[in-house]
């Protein structure tokens, strides 16, 4: 079972040290980090918003080169953002939104979706990781696609980092998957029989007008059109590097595990639509802390699904030389809770400056 290359992306807020409200600061940020020799310039993009920016590692063949590159990026974002005055916050939703609408940065795609969806686009102060891995084909890709969407829900859970809304818990373990959803091509996506099928569903999607371009394919797994490779989008982004890091490993275990499957027939499961949906928002709502619901519709414990999550990979993790530093951190995060948990804790015992404090301070932890 031959692993595959992979690559991630990693989406950050930028927020006012004090009061935790995201800052427009994207512009300068991103200008002050480019004087870094530590990062090139096609690590560091723009957003939606101007207070945010992204990062986006090289393709890397270990998870030792991905987590370099990673703490790096964060470090010296991390540092431009302090020279501007403002902090850099690994999490998928802001402490507080303020009072002010954050700006749309200046690009006519950017405005185009502001005019389509305003409010949509006011309220997209969401934080995500992207991770990429190869596939040989695009026919194998959508091959792929319908065997992850099974494992999608646990993913949402167990990354689980934006509980928190307008400075108050919303209830929900990953508030920005609730938010997300709401783009018209967004959430699970659908079962493909073939990659002429998928091409034609595509094509439709562009010629209603509905979607301009194939970048809003919002769905939580998609083909990527820049390179080779499965986009796994669903998991909040994380609040440390070793984190995502976790996610990457896991992410390129499933890619390359169902690769092996599809060369050698293995049937896949048909998962209806109304469970899959069901499943994600159920994920959303309580994270690793209650039952998840399975591809065949089962209420089970989250520690039972993510049990066999691992049962499923780890062939592939040996196969990488990934499987100690994944168990490994898989086990903590059972242990400590998710992001969602620790922000959680941090709320009930310093109020939002313990929690302003904990994602300031983790984002740029080694």
């Amino acid at each position: 079972m031959e692993p595959v290359t992979l690559g991630v992306e990693e989406e950050y807020l930028l927020l006012d040290a004090e009061t935790g409200v995201p800052v427009p600061m994207a512009e300068q940020v991103r200008a002050a980090a480019g004087l870094e020799p530590l990062v090139d310039e096609n690590e560091l993009q723009s957003e939606l918003l101007q207070v945010q920016v992204e990062v986006a590692t090289a393709i890397c063949t270990r998870l030792e080169e991905a987590g370099g590159h990673l703490l790096r990026l964060r470090h010296a974002v991390g540092a431009a953002a302090e020279a501007q005055g403002c902090r850099l916050a690994a999490s998928g939703t802001p402490p507080r939104r303020g009072p002010v609408t954050a700006p749309v940065t200046e690009k006519a795609r950017y405005r185009a979706m502001q005019v389509q969806a305003p409010q949509l686009v006011a309220e997209q102060l969401v934080s995500g990781m992207h991770i990429h891995a190869a596939v040989p084909s695009p026919e194998v890709g959508v091959a792929v696609l319908n065997r992850l969407r099974g494992w999608l829900p646990v993913l949402v859970a167990m990354s689980a980092n934006s509980p928190l809304w307008d400075g108050q818990d919303t209830g929900f373990a990953s508030w920005r998957t609730l938010i997300f959803g709401r783009w018209p091509v967004s959430g699970p996506p659908p079962a493909f029989r073939d990659l002429a099928d998928h091409t034609e569903r595509v094509k439709t999607l562009l010629g209603s007008g509905i979607i301009s371009d194939t970048g809003q394919l919002y769905w939580q797994v998609r083909l990527s059109d820049r390179f080779p490779t499965v986009e796994v989008r669903c998991p909040d982004v994380q609040l440390r590097a070793d984190e995502a890091v976790m996610f990457a490993g896991i992410v390129r275990a499933l890619v390359t595990t169902a690769i092996h499957e599809t060369a050698v027939g293995v049937p896949v499961a048909a998962i209806p639509p109304e469970v899959m949906q069901a499943a994600n928002w159920q994920a959303a709502r309580y994270g690793l802390s209650g039952h998840l619901i399975t591809a065949t519709g089962r209420r089970r414990s989250a520690g039972d699904v993510v049990a066999q999550l691992m049962e499923h990979i780890t062939p592939a993790l040996d196969a990488a030389g990934d499987t100690r530093e994944v168990i490994s951190l898989v086990h903590r995060l059972l242990q400590q809770g998710t992001p969602a948990d620790r922000q959680r804790r941090a709320l009930a015992e310093g109020g939002l400056k313990a929690v302003i404090g904990l994602i300031t301070s983790e984002t740029t932890a080694p």
